[in-house]
């Protein structure tokens, strides 16, 4: 059994999902899980009819948008306008509707609720498409196999209710060998929907990899494999050929956009290993990811995070920054749960980088600043080098100031205006 991950830019227009069915048709012999992401860029839509983010007023124009480009993709695939998948997602879109017509309650939770519909309708669409083409297909709520706790917008996973649930999906347990769901999304605990973090997808596939004894995991991208960095930032980028679990851990907590940050250690644990290949070649050889001892090749590793906020928090009375104050911080990044993509304390102040949410950070600043006086500088990047020189430094920093900066033996991460 393999498990394959279809991230947004392979399925977003109708030759696109043409292509990615064409590479499901060469591995349809196999018992194949289809793991698919939001359609492009819709989950960006979609955060944008969270309740609370923008006025109701503003929400018609945007759903519009969602609608009209996925209606693009089904009029290219499905030209009879009587087909059964029409239906199907006229329901989705009223779902939707009345979702975002909610009163704002808590943010975590009202996102997990509306960006839900991305894979929703995403996987819609693809599983009548295979079935159109003659690729028979179940699709799977994947909210009735993967169980979270309540943390809605980054769920922690419960390994053992999820392993409970797995034959609803297995393709042996439903005598079907091609089975379609969705990335990114699950269900809480409470029964609602949770979301696995922002690019969950890849980790969805690794879950469902662990609890299902794949074969191999593959993520299907818009890239050759696991390059250096980004080609948007790198002209001459190395495509590496092979990297050890740990190094690969290591690199996606950074912030390496080829992989979610959870994504390897569930396969780790089994063994299992991950091929990152490009939709664009399917019969290159892209890059692996697996038991290996060395990452090949040795080469400088470069990982850029756009829109960070860099926040100061300091005491107002006459105490440090001690355990006592660090507990009270990380108790409010917790509850509103915040990640920090990176953090450095001194004895008068604790500083960390997140990324810029301005809802987040009102919320943030509401429940710190009786406590603390606050200072914060936006609109930064975040550098991650690994395998760093200082002259691969000053030629990346060139003459742009240095906020913050932290280095070990093998890594360096700077925040730059």
């Amino acid at each position: 059994m393999k498990v394959f991950k279809f991230g947004g830019a392979s399925v977003n227009s109708a030759s696109a999902v043409r292509n990615m069915a064409a590479i499901v048709s060469n591995h349809c012999d196999d018992n194949l899980v289809i793991v698919v992401s939001a359609m492009g860029k819709t989950t960006n839509m979609l955060e944008q009819l969270v309740p609370g983010v923008h006025p109701l007023t503003e929400h018609p124009p945007l759903i519009q948008r969602v609608h009209d480009y996925h209606m693009s993709i089904v009029h290219g695939l499905f030209p009879d306008p009587t087909h059964a998948v029409y239906n199907t997602l006229n329901q989705l879109f009223e779902q939707l509707e009345r979702q975002i017509s909610q009163t704002p309650t808590d943010y975590n939770f009202d996102y997990s609720q509306v960006v839900c519909f991305g894979e929703l309708i995403s996987t819609t669409i693809i599983s009548h498409y295979l079935n159109s083409i003659g690729l028979a297909n179940q699709w799977v709520d994947i909210r009735r196999i993967i169980r979270t706790n309540n943390q809605y917008r980054e769920g922690i996973v419960d390994f053992d209710t999820t392993l409970q649930n797995i034959h609803l999906l297995s393709p042996l347990a439903l005598n079907q060998n091609l089975v379609v769901t969705q990335g990114f999304i699950a269900g809480s605990a409470d029964g609602h929907t949770s979301t696995l973090g922002r690019e969950g997808s890849d980790y969805s596939a690794s879950i469902l990899s662990y609890c299902l004894d794949a074969e191999s995991m593959t993520i299907w991208k818009d890239v050759p494999g696991f390059l250096n960095a980004d080609p948007k930032y790198f002209p001459d980028t190395v495509k590496i050929e092979q990297i050890p679990y740990n190094e690969a851990i290591e690199l996606a907590y950074y912030g390496a956009s080829v992989i979610h940050p959870k994504t390897v250690k569930p396969i780790q644990n089994k063994n299992i290993q991950l091929h990152i290949k490009s939709f664009l070649n399917p019969e290159a050889p892209g890059s692996v990811i697996g038991p290996f001892t060395t990452i090949r090749p040795l080469t400088p590793l470069y990982i850029f995070k756009n829109n960070q906020t860099l926040l100061s928090i300091l005491p107002k009375d006459f105490s440090f920054i001690a355990e006592d104050n660090l507990q009270t911080i990380f108790a409010v990044l917790a509850k509103l749960n915040i990640r920090v993509n990176l953090m450095q304390n001194t004895a008068l102040s604790f500083s960390l980088c997140i990324d810029d949410n301005p809802l987040l950070l009102n919320q943030l600043r509401d429940n710190l600043q009786n406590q603390f006086r606050l200072r914060y500088n936006q609109g930064l990047q975040l550098i991650t080098i690994r395998y760093y020189t200082q002259d691969i430094i000053d030629r990346i920093v060139s003459d742009r100031t240095i906020l913050l900066q932290q280095r070990t033996r093998t890594t360096t991460q700077l925040i730059i205006q």
